[in-house]
């Protein structure tokens, strides 16, 4: 099962759906509110999301699956695996997102004069302030956003009892590995860590590469 990133959709995965699918049932989806899926009801947590994934195993008969997850699907897919543990054998995380790293003195700065500016002038403060990716939601993915990237799920990856292959682009800026990847290998049992060319998008950058090295993984007995 292919989990895809934030903004993204199963798509991201064309090289890897194309080579796997030869030797593997796969399933690519579009998480709510992203790709071909329709917008959710409410502003889902990371635990929303995981529980829309468990359902969507339940319903696509998926007792016991292995998953591949980029960036935001690593999010939910740790949240998955360390609220039900037996749905989940062998997880392949690249770029992996999940932790809250400290404020700085300039963000807090700027989330301040952010509140302050909304209050005379919200169409302007959501016009001006926040990324990119943040400005081009609607206003209840934004809602749904500040859920996610609030949220820090290192207890959860502590629970993780998949066998765990973290795979980082050596040059991936958004979740560099000797933050993130070496974090999360510190933080799951027995968790495999390595790096290979490219950035937070490795394995579209490079997929022979990736796709000999996540096939190695999941025919290891």
């Amino acid at each position: 099962m292919l989990l895809h990133g934030y903004m993204s959709s199963k798509e991201s995965f064309y090289y890897q759906i194309e080579f796997l699918q030869r030797y593997f049932k796969v399933v690519a989806l579009d998480f709510p509110g992203f790709g071909r899926s329709e917008p959710p009801d409410s502003a889902f947590s990371v635990g929303d999301y995981a529980e829309w994934l468990k359902r969507f195993l339940d319903l696509t008969g998926a007792d016991r699956a292995d998953i591949l997850a980029h960036s935001f699907g690593a999010r939910v897919a740790f949240k998955l695996c360390a609220a039900y543990p037996e749905r989940v054998k062998k997880l392949i995380i690249t770029g992996g997102a999940g932790l809250v790293k400290p404020r700085s003195p300039q963000y807090i700065r700027r989330v301040n004069r952010y509140r302050r500016v909304k209050k005379l002038f919200p169409k302007f403060a959501e016009r001006h302030f926040g990324s990119e990716e943040y400005r081009a939601l609607s206003p209840l993915m934004r809602e749904s956003y500040k859920k996610i990237v609030n949220e820090d799920l290192s207890s959860d990856c502590m629970r993780v009892k998949a066998e765990t292959y973290l795979l980082y682009g050596e040059n991936d800026e958004v979740t560099p590995i000797n933050e993130e990847g070496k974090t999360f290998q510190s933080l799951i049992a027995g968790a495999r860590l390595e790096s290979m060319q490219g950035g937070h998008f490795c394995f579209s950058e490079y997929p022979r590469i990736f796709n000999k090295k996540i096939y190695s993984f999941l025919r290891e007995t």
